[in-house]
Formats: C-alpha cells, sequence, structure tokens
C-alpha cells in the first residue's frame, strides 16, 4: 500500500464525507418540523404560542430531558417517550368521545367494524398537516384542543405531586414535584404536544409524518413506509458485499508472519526517562480511576431505580439525588474518565515520541489538570441545580443540564472544556513537532497522530452549533456530531494511531506497515462512519434521503468489525512473543477485550438496531443500552483502562506486577459486564421489541407493561452482572493505588531481558 494512494483515500473520504453530511444538514434545517407562531382553535382560541412550545423545551430540559423518558425514542428507558404516549392518550381520547356519542360506550367495546370506522376518521383528522406556512399558525379542532387539555392534565399531575399519580412517579422513577411552577408545567405540555404532532402530522405533498410515521402506532395509522423497508433489505446487501470485498482483500494482501529473530531482546521502554511532563501525567490517571468508582456507583443506583422508583433500600434517595441526575452524572462521567484517560495517554506519549521536553510542559499538564476538575464538579453541580429547578431558562442552558443525553453540561462548561481541548491540543503539537525533524521514516504516522488530535479538538465545538430555543430535530442533528463524529469517529481514530504508536516504540511493528495499517484502516473505518452518523436520525424529524443514507452507510460501519478477530488474535500473539513482553500483559489483554467487544457490542448488538425496520420498533428500549454499554464501556471504557495501565507501567518499568488482582479485576470486569447485557438488559429489550411491534411503542414503555412480575425479576437478575462488574472496578481501583503504594508491585526489579536471574531461578524452582 503505498502512502500516496492511501493519502489521496483518506483525504476524498473526509471531503466526500462532509460534503454529504453538509447537504443533508441544509435540508434537515429546511424541512424540519415547523414550530408554529400560535395554536389556535377552529372557534379562534389561541392554545400555545411559539414562545410558548421553546419555553416547554427549556422546561423538559431542566428536567433532565432526554436522561427523563425519552422524546422521539432518544433518552432514557425507565419512564414513557413522552412523544408517543401522548400521541397515544390523544387518539384514544378522541375514540372513546366518538364511541361515547355514537353508542355510549368506550371505544374498546365497540365492535371491529365501528372501531375500524371510527380510525379512519381519527387518522383523517390528525394526520392532515392543518399548519399554514404563510402566517404560521397551525389550526386544530376544537375536539383536539379538549384531547390536549386532557392529556396535559395527565401529565400535570405526574409530574407535580398529585397523590393519584404517585403510583405512576414511582414507576417512571421521578421524585415530587418534579416540576412544580404550574405556568412551567402548561410550558412543557406545550412542548410534549408540539413533539407528539410532528410524530402524526404528514410532511407537506407526502404520505409520510415529519418523524417518517416514528413511533408504531396502528391507531393512526402509523406503520413502516415503503421506503423503510427498501432502505433496510439494501442495507442488508450493502453489508453482505462489503464483507466479502473487505474478506477478499484480507485474504490478497495478508500480513507477513512476525519475526521473531528481529524482535528486541529486552523492553525498548526501559531506557526511556520519564520527562517531568510524563510524570506529571500520573494524576490524571488517579483521578481517572476515581471517576470510574463514582460512575459505576451512579450506574448501580440508576439501576436500582428501575425497581424502586423513588428510593435506594428505603432511604428516600430521589428527594436528594433523583433518577435523572443519578443517569446524567453516570453517563457524563463515563465521557469524562474515558477521555481523560486517553488524552493523558497523548500527553504522556507525544514527548517520549520526540524525545523532547518543551518550555513550561509540565506547567501545562498541571494547569490542563486543574481545568479538568473544575469542568468535571462545576458541570456535575450545575446539573443538579438544573434538576432541582433551581435555575432560569436562560442561566439552566449556560450553567445547569442542557438535557441532551451526552452533551448534558451547561453551555459555558461546554465552552470550557473546548478551551480545554485546544490547550491540550498545544502541548500535543509542541511536543511532537520535532519528532517531524528527527524522525523521517515515521512522518506519515505522526502526521495522522496530530490529525487525529486536532480533529478530537475541533469536532467538539460541533456541540455549540445549536442555542437555547433551537428547533428539536436540529439540535438532535448536531448532537450526534458530538456523540458519533466526536465520541464513536475522531476518537477511535485517534486510539488506533496511539496503539500503533505504541507497538512502533515497543519494536513489535514495523513504522512502515503500522502507518499503512493506521491509514487503511482510518479509510474503512471513516467511510462507513462519517455518513453513517445518519442511522441515528431516521426519525428525528428529518428527511427520507437521510434515512437512505444512514442505512447505507452504517451497514458499511459494520464491515471493518467482521474482521476483528484477527486483530485480537494478532495482540495475543504479540503478548506471548518474548518474556518481556509479558510484562505488558494486562494493557494487551485490555486490547484483545477491546477487540472483542468491538465485534460484539459494536458489531453485533449495533448491527441489530441499526437497520431502519429494526430501529422503528426497537428505538427507545432496552436494546439500545445493550449497544450502549458494550460498545461505550466494553470498546471505549477497555480502551482507557489499557492505555492506562500502559503509562502507568511505563512510570514504574523496573517493578514487575503482581498479578493476582489485576487479574481478578479484568475478568470481573469483562465476564460482570457481559452477564449484565445476556440475563438482564437484552432479554427486557427483546420482549419490549415484542411489545412495540404488536400494539405499539407506547405499550411497551408502560407502567403496565414494565411493572409486570416478568420484567421486575429480569430487572433484578441484572444484580448478577452488576455486582461482579463493580467488584472487578474497585479491584483495579485496589490495584492502581497499589502501584503507589507498593502491595500490587513484586518486591524484585524486573528488568525484561531474556536472561534475568529471578526468572529463570523461578522456572527452576517449579
Amino acid at each position: 500500500m503505498k502512502y500516496r494512494n492511501l493519502w489521496f483515500g483518506f483525504i476524498a473520504v473526509i471531503v466526500g464525507s462532509f460534503a454529504v453530511l453538509g447537504y443533508y444538514g441544509i435540508e434537515i434545517y429546511r424541512e424540519a418540523p415547523p414550530i408554529p407562531k400560535q395554536v389556535v382553535t377552529t372557534s379562534g382560541k389561541v392554545l400555545f404560542t411559539e414562545q410558548d412550545i421553546k419555553n416547554g423545551q427549556n422546561v423538559w430540559q431542566s428536567t433532565g430531558g432526554q436522561q427523563l423518558g425519552s422524546i422521539w425514542g432518544h433518552g432514557a428507558y425507565v419512564a414513557p417517550d413522552w412523544s408517543a404516549e401522548w400521541l397515544h392518550k390523544e387518539a384514544v381520547f378522541f375514540l372513546d368521545t366518538w364511541a361515547q356519542e355514537a353508542a355510549g360506550v368506550r371505544y374498546e367495546q365497540l365492535d371491529e367494524e365501528q372501531q375500524a370506522q371510527l380510525e379512519a376518521r381519527l387518522q383523517k383528522q390528525l394526520r392532515a398537516n392543518t399548519y399554514d406556512p404563510a402566517t404560521g399558525t397551525l389550526t386544530i379542532s376544537d375536539l383536539r384542543a379538549a384531547a390536549i387539555a386532557d392529556v396535559s392534565k395527565h401529565y400535570t399531575g405526574v409530574f407535580t405531586n398529585d397523590p393519584a399519580f404517585a403510583r405512576h412517579r414511582d414507576a417512571y422513577a421521578m421524585k415530587e414535584n418534579t416540576v412544580s411552577d404550574p405556568e412551567r408545567m402548561e410550558k412543557l405540555n406545550a412542548f410534549f404536544f408540539w413533539t407528539s404532532w410532528a410524530c402524526v402530522t404528514e410532511r407537506p405533498g407526502k404520505k409520510i409524518t415529519y418523524t417518517n410515521n416514528w413511533p408504531s402506532e396502528k391507531l393512526v395509522a402509523n406503520e413502516p413506509s415503503s421506503d423503510l423497508i427498501i432502505w433496510t433489505g439494501f442495507s442488508v446487501i450493502v453489508l453482505i458485499a462489503g464483507v466479502g470485498l473487505l474478506a477478499y482483500y484480507y485474504a490478497s494482501n495478508k500480513e507477513e508472519e512476525i519475526d521473531h529473530s528481529r524482535l528486541p531482546k529486552q523492553d525498548p521502554l526501559l531506557g526511556l526517562k520519564a520527562t517531568p511532563s510524563m510524570k506529571a501525567t500520573l494524576k490524571y490517571f488517579w483521578i481517572v480511576t476515581a471517576l470510574i468508582l463514582v460512575q459505576v456507583t451512579l450506574g448501580v443506583v440508576t439501576a436500582h431505580y428501575g425497581v424502586e422508583g423513588q428510593a435506594l433500600y428505603g432511604f428516600p434517595l430521589a428527594e436528594y439525588l433523583p433518577y435523572s441526575i443519578t443517569r446524567t452524572w453516570h453517563v457524563q462521567l463515563a465521557i469524562f474518565w474515558i477521555a481523560t484517560s486517553w488524552l493523558a495517554t497523548g500527553l504522556y506519549i507525544a514527548p517520549a515520541v520526540s524525545g523532547h521536553e518543551p518550555k513550561f510542559q509540565k506547567l501545562g499538564v498541571n494547569f490542563l489538570f486543574i481545568c479538568l476538575l473544575i469542568i468535571v464538579a462545576g458541570s456535575l453541580a450545575g446539573q443538579w441545580y438544573g434538576v432541582m429547578q433551581k435555575l432560569g431558562y436562560t442561566e439552566n442552558f449556560w450553567f445547569g443540564h442542557q438535557g441532551y443525553e451526552y452533551v448534558d453540561l451547561g453551555r459555558f462548561w461546554q465552552v470550557f472544556l473546548l478551551v480545554g481541548l485546544f490547550v491540550w491540543l498545544a502541548l500535543m503539537v509542541r511536543a511532537i513537532i520535532p519528532a517531524f525533524r528527527n524522525d523521517a521514516a515515521g512522518r506519515h504516522l505522526l502526521g495522522m497522530f496530530l490529525i487525529s488530535s486536532a480533529a478530537i479538538a475541533i469536532f467538539y465545538a460541533s456541540g455549540l452549533m445549536w442555542g437555547q430555543h433551537t428547533n428539536l430535530a436540529i439540535a438532535e442533528y448536531w448532537r450526534w456530531w458530538v456523540v458519533h463524529l466526536w465520541v464513536e469517529g475522531f476518537f477511535e481514530v485517534f486510539a488506533t494511531v496511539v496503539i500503533a504508536f505504541l507497538f512502533v516504540r515497543m519494536g513489535l511493528l514495523d513504522t512502515k506497515l503500522a502507518t499503512a495499517t493506521v491509514l487503511f484502516s482510518t479509510i474503512i473505518f471513516l467511510f462507513g462512519g462519517i455518513i453513517g452518523t445518519f442511522h441515528h436520525l431516521y426519525f428525528s424529524g428529518t428527511p427520507t434521503a437521510v434515512m437512505a443514507l444512514g442505512a447505507t452507510f452504517s451497514a458499511l460501519e459494520v464491515v471493518p468489525l467482521v474482521l476483528i478477530g484477527f486483530e485480537a488474535y494478532h495482540n495475543l500473539q504479540i503478548s506471548k512473543l518474548t518474556v518481556w513482553i509479558k510484562a505488558y500483559k494486562w494493557p494487551i489483554y485490555s486490547f484483545v477485550a477491546v477487540a472483542f467487544w468491538n465485534l460484539v457490542g459494536a458489531g453485533v448488538f449495533g448491527f441489530v438496531i441499526n437497520p431502519p425496520i429494526a430501529l422503528y420498533y426497537m428505538q427507545g428500549l432496552n436494546t439500545t443500552p445493550v449497544h450502549g454499554h458494550t460498545a461505550l464501556f466494553g470498546v471505549y471504557g477497555m480502551l482507557g483502562i489499557g492505555l492506562m495501565l500502559f503509562v502507568l507501567k511505563g512510570l514504574s518499568a523496573r517493578r514487575r506486577w503482581k498479578d493476582g488482582v489485576i487479574s481478578f479485576a479484568f475478568w470481573s470486569i469483562n465476564v460482570g459486564l457481559l452477564l449484565m447485557v445476556l440475563i438482564s438488559v437484552l432479554p427486557i429489550g427483546l420482549m419490549q421489541t415484542w411489545a412495540s411491534v404488536e400494539y405499539g411503542l407506547w405499550y411497551a414503555r408502560s407502567m403496565e407493561f414494565m411493572q409486570t412480575d416478568t420484567m421486575e425479576v429480569l430487572r433484578w437478575l441484572r444484580v448478577v452482572g452488576d455486582t461482579i462488574f463493580a467488584g472487578g472496578v474497585v479491584a483495579l481501583a485496589w490495584f492502581v493505588l497499589g502501584l503507589k503504594t507498593g502491595w500490587s508491585l513484586e518486591q524484585d526489579e524486573d528488568l525484561s531481558v531474556e536472561d534475568y536471574p529471578s526468572v529463570k531461578s523461578k522456572e527452576s524452582a517449579k
């Protein structure tokens, strides 16, 4: 593989993919569900204004937003999807009213023919688009206004402290007075109505709704469109073709076996003297370890809220730390500790690669560390104040809770973090630049290292592209730039480059082979990954073309993961090559685990929910956290742990590690994660999928279905996997602490050479 061709391919993929992403981003702006200037009845009564709906969106964000129930299928999984449930309740109100007028009974008591007649009447009324773009007015019937009032009354009871809805709040893991201000509650209902209106109202001149007929709701004829079925089939064809082409490529370009005679006889990193800035990264990993412990603890509490909605074994925890806060912190801390581990690894590697310690580099590393602590503590505190309804609309947007999953932190903290990322980038560049002059053979790999580092800083800026009152469809478009492109895209590229650097520095990979492999892998990954962002946006108020592109390119995302087993095998081979490489057993085993979870979590569980027809029924169900946990922690979390262990080994290279605790930690974390998914979350998700197909999403997320004895048992079964997993995390923290105190280290030094006496003597003793 020639470098020039690879670089050309890389540039072509980047330019072409972002051109497509940008063009259809403009289409999303143009075709997003309109927010009417006013909603009026046929009798002339004004129900809502545009500002009411926008303020209602801010109220929703302040309650935790996507961390408390979901909108358009995006968010948490305990409470209902508010847009889907509102739609169902509104539809039932219409049908019951008409049934009472016609026969004096409820709709469900009518025979099938009578029900069909009323359903056809309902569909004609609800699916008709009565929005006038010239005046910005949405006109609805007086009966629909009565339906809105009835559903609003229900949600007011749920979100306040109405005793009649205490059981609902417990089932939904909601604290009393989630919204205590009546005026705020009115605006929240206006926003919920608008999100539901977009789900059932047909786009002008088309027979599909703004959300592409999502959610499934037979009463209003929300069923999979023909486009959805066609592009599902096409995505499967693309997947099969892509796998075949990549398998052919791999077979015809099989890499050579590792030449053992050319491997170093002792650890090349033993001669590496840690610079002051490299040593200063140690405290980052202490914080990483602490954040893992806190994040997992919050995960346990959040999962428990699923069975005891407002308490923790009888203690009324929801009064102080409601579900929406524990889930917010659980998700956000995961991003924080994973990113911190990766960024700290970069700060450690940059001087090691160049052999140059820039002036004031240590000061920069320490300054960045202080900024990190401020951002973590400040953003978490702001989110608590926001959810406890202690901030106004604007104050909550800037310092509180933005309500968007994975980017919940207030705008001020987002800007602060973005500045911190550019400080990190500056530290990386000034440390790595000298290597370009000294390492001609490695310039291409160094170039990818800098490009991926720059992308991490630059692409987080997409989280600033929405404002306080931005249309939800547009905000979702930019949110997934952060979640998919930043977290899943360019961090993945950065990680690939960093691992290649590590193996090259250890003499285990040839620089040319590593560079070509990194470039080729990046091209393959980003070719599907960039445009594949659209698979998150099938039903978020986007045009049909987004579904077509998302289905096609998200299938291609899975293609490189099919051969991930070769990567795992390759890393296992590396771990057994020489005596000295065994000192890096646990970092390398972590990389093997990354390959496993890439295949299972990102590949298998990811593709299960990615095709349009699957996601149509599964979006917003527990099948999503199956993919989320196994991909986020399994891939990115285990990679963060592996990089942390590698750096910690480098900072204490001459001391051998005791295997007991770290071995227990590694296996407990991975086995616990697998059990958590297989015996609890996945069965719940599959049962919900059946309910969604049979009755609709509203039922799959309803209190009536989720609080059955079977579902209760399945939620409790999660304790098995969670306990094993948590035990592994505690063991990992104990091991990391032991590296400082000495209890995780052997007494003798490990010079990591073939003829080291202590190794021979121990083998003889055996």
